[in-house]
């Protein structure tokens, strides 16, 4: 199975709610909530593939030819490429319902990890979103990353002992959950979070790695330092009820010089292609996050669709990578790309 192939089969299943377009750049489904679209114009997300479109690699194959490394290590792992599968739950609200959520689950924690990275799983408000997700990851040794909504304390510190005893290499929370339109329409209620509650967080997780996911300025990154996140991921989906939010990749760097280190950075939106994910890492990110094309991969191949996505992916990095010089993940930097947003 190819990629062509995958995107053909998923178009023939996938409507009405998802139109399988050329280039996924929220267009065609914006206004559709619930759906796959955002609210409104949509341009909370459309507004990120546009910025991305507006950085340009700077081409350099003025040396020795050579095959680029884009393995990455972390959570203390090796990856093959620094690119993961966002977390996407709502198969029969978000999409039609040709997928039950356990079905996708499988289809991209086993793909993923046939393509040497991880997924995000999802979580929602229907009580079996969780435990489903949760039953696929421990069924893969913890090869997952779960993620909770912020639901009231108790909730959260249920799932988080969940996470504890799968053994998971890290853990999410989807804070920007707090505006989802969907989770409101369902009569389930996510709250904002402090930094003393997610300090909290962070203790019942008995070391494994939090990361705050919906982090979309610097002064929210420094207070998840200071709760001792892990990382974070900068993400916006509160843009499915707020369409005037940044463009995600637009405030990675101010991000990056706020916390330096102290934090691991991944990004979500409108990332989709290996041109894409060296232009955030170019920017400072660690590594990416991508949610609807792996969606549209599991519908059209299942298992092997999502690995013959994140290796589609991969191979455009590697090769960006071997024509601007970059042999390593380490050697992408601001320097070899021109961000054409600020003239």
């Amino acid at each position: 199975m190819d990629y062509k192939e995958v995107l053909k089969n998923a178009a023939e299943i996938m409507g009405p709610n998802c139109k399988v377009c050329p280039v996924c750049n929220g267009v065609a489904c914006k206004g559709k909530v619930p759906g796959v679209g955002g609210i409104g114009t949509g341009a909370a997300f459309t507004n990120c593939v546009e910025y991305l479109s507006k950085i340009k690699i700077m081409m350099d194959a003025v040396h020795e030819d050579f095959e680029a490394d884009t393995g990455v290590e972390l959570f203390g792992r090796k990856f093959s490429a620094p690119v993961f599968v966002a977390p996407i739950g709502g198969m029969g609200m978000n999409y039609n319902g040709y997928l039950t959520e356990e079905q996708y689950t499988r289809y991209v924690v086993y793909g993923a990890l046939d393509a040497g990275i991880l997924a995000f799983t999802g979580d929602g408000p229907s009580p079996t979103y969780f435990p489903d997700a949760m039953a696929v990851v421990r069924e893969s040794g913890g090869l997952g990353i779960p993620t909770v909504k912020p639901w009231e304390r108790e909730k959260v510190l249920d799932r988080i002992s969940a996470v504890v005893d799968a053994k998971t290499p890290a853990f999410a929370m989807d804070i920007d959950s707090a505006a989802l339109v969907n989770l409101r329409l369902n009569g389930t209620a996510a709250y904002t979070k402090s930094t003393e509650e997610l300090a909290e967080f962070v203790q019942a997780a008995q070391g494994i790695p939090f990361i705050v996911k919906g982090v979309m300025t610097a002064d929210s990154a420094e207070r998840c330092a200071d709760a001792g996140a892990y990382g974070i991921v900068i993400s916006s989906h509160g843009g499915r009820i707020i369409q005037d939010t940044l463009p995600t990749i637009s405030v990675i760097k101010e991000i990056r010089e706020r916390v330096g280190d102290r934090l691991k950075l991944f990004v979500d939106g409108g990332i989709r292609t290996g041109a894409d994910v060296f232009k955030c890492l170019a920017l400072g990110a660690d590594a990416v996050l991508i949610g609807r094309p792996f969606a549209i991969a599991a519908h059209g191949g299942g298992q092997e669709g999502v690995k013959v996505y994140a290796e589609h992916i991969t191979f455009d990095l590697k090769e960006t990578m071997r024509i601007t010089g970059c042999r390593t993940l380490a050697d992408i930097k601001e320097a070899n790309i021109r961000n054409l947003n600020s003239f």
